[in-house]
């Protein structure tokens, strides 16, 4: 649907020949040109007003599309992941690292055989142990039965 009216050629014909009286032919030329010039300047200023409202538009999406971006930075997936992770590997780093400078105390004093014996067992037992215990387990007991069958016992012999 067109805002635009329709003009047939029989309507610019009236059109044309109702300039041509009011007008004259000596000034019909310059009229034609200065109506070329005005509908011209009215489509740049129509192309500039569309364009303005494209560019609003993309502006807008490219906000848009920003915001989504920051997002899905706050909220990714892999980083609270990462997070956890570190939560859940911190007491293990603690107990490696214990032990790290406990076997670094113990070289040193290997290195330095002035220092006594009982110094060095008490540096060691200052490090937390980070040994794991097997949880014990109980064998059952079994009853020693006798070899003969029910049937044996009563009969005194087989039956």
């Amino acid at each position: 649907m067109s805002l635009l009216p329709q003009f047939g050629f029989l309507e610019l014909l009236l059109v044309g020949a109702l300039a041509l009286i009011v007008v004259g032919p000596k000034d019909l030329p310059r009229l034609m040109r200065s109506a070329g010039q005005a509908v011209a300047q009215a489509r740049r200023m129509a192309s500039e007003f569309t364009a303005a409202f494209d560019q609003m538009a993309r502006e807008t999406e490219m906000e848009e599309m920003r915001k989504e971006i920051d997002a899905l930075k706050n909220d990714n997936v892999f980083v609270e992941a990462k997070e956890t992770f570190k939560e859940a590997t911190k007491p293990l780093k603690e107990a490696v690292d214990a032990e790290a400078s406990a076997v670094k105390r113990a070289v040193e004093d290997s290195n330095h055989p002035e220092q006594t014996r009982a110094a060095s067992i008490s540096n060691l037992s200052e490090a937390p142990s980070t040994e794991t215990k097997a949880p014990e387990t109980k064998v059952p007991e079994t009853k020693a039965t006798d070899p003969k069958t029910p049937s044996e016992n009563k009969a005194g012999g087989v039956t």
